[in-house]
Protein backbone atom coordinates (compact mmCIF):
# COMPACT_ATOMS: atom_id res chain seq x y z
CA UNK A 1 0.00 0.00 0.00
CA UNK A 2 1.37 3.38 -1.01
CA UNK A 3 1.87 6.04 1.63
CA UNK A 4 -0.32 9.11 1.45
CA UNK A 5 1.40 12.26 0.27
CA UNK A 6 0.53 15.92 0.12
CA UNK A 7 1.93 18.50 -2.33
CA UNK A 8 2.73 21.90 -0.83
CA UNK A 9 3.61 25.08 -2.74
CA UNK A 10 5.20 28.22 -1.29
CA UNK A 11 3.28 31.09 -2.89
CA UNK A 12 4.11 34.02 -0.56
CA UNK A 13 7.49 35.15 0.69
CA UNK A 14 8.26 34.33 4.33
CA UNK A 15 10.46 37.45 4.65
CA UNK A 16 7.98 39.38 6.81
CA UNK A 17 6.76 36.33 8.72
CA UNK A 18 7.55 35.46 12.32
CA UNK A 19 10.81 33.55 12.88
CA UNK A 20 8.95 30.40 14.00
CA UNK A 21 6.85 30.50 10.85
CA UNK A 22 9.96 30.89 8.70
CA UNK A 23 11.40 27.85 10.45
CA UNK A 24 8.25 25.86 9.65
CA UNK A 25 8.54 26.79 5.96
CA UNK A 26 12.17 25.66 5.99
CA UNK A 27 11.15 22.48 7.82
CA UNK A 28 8.72 21.72 5.00
CA UNK A 29 11.69 21.96 2.63
CA UNK A 30 10.47 25.07 0.83
CA UNK A 31 13.21 27.56 0.00
CA UNK A 32 12.11 29.31 -3.21
CA UNK A 33 8.91 30.98 -4.35
CA UNK A 34 6.46 28.70 -6.23
CA UNK A 35 8.49 25.64 -5.25
CA UNK A 36 6.41 22.49 -4.82
CA UNK A 37 7.35 19.65 -2.47
CA UNK A 38 5.64 16.29 -2.14
CA UNK A 39 5.68 15.27 1.52
CA UNK A 40 4.36 12.34 3.51
CA UNK A 41 0.94 13.14 4.98
CA UNK A 42 1.65 12.96 8.72
CA UNK A 43 0.20 14.93 11.65
CA UNK A 44 3.52 16.78 12.03
CA UNK A 45 3.51 17.93 8.40
CA UNK A 46 -0.17 18.88 8.62
CA UNK A 47 0.59 20.93 11.73
CA UNK A 48 3.36 22.85 9.97
CA UNK A 49 1.06 23.49 7.00
CA UNK A 50 -1.68 24.78 9.31
CA UNK A 51 0.78 27.05 11.09
CA UNK A 52 1.86 28.78 7.87
CA UNK A 53 -1.41 28.43 5.94
CA UNK A 54 -1.13 32.04 4.74
CA UNK A 55 2.22 31.32 3.02
CA UNK A 56 1.61 27.91 1.42
CA UNK A 57 -0.97 26.16 -0.73
CA UNK A 58 -1.85 22.50 -0.84
CA UNK A 59 -1.92 21.66 -4.56
CA UNK A 60 -3.99 18.87 -6.04
CA UNK A 61 -2.69 16.15 -8.31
Amino acid sequence: MAKKTVKVQLFRSPIGAQPKHRASVKGLGLTKMNQVRELEDTPAVRGMINKVHYLVRVVEG
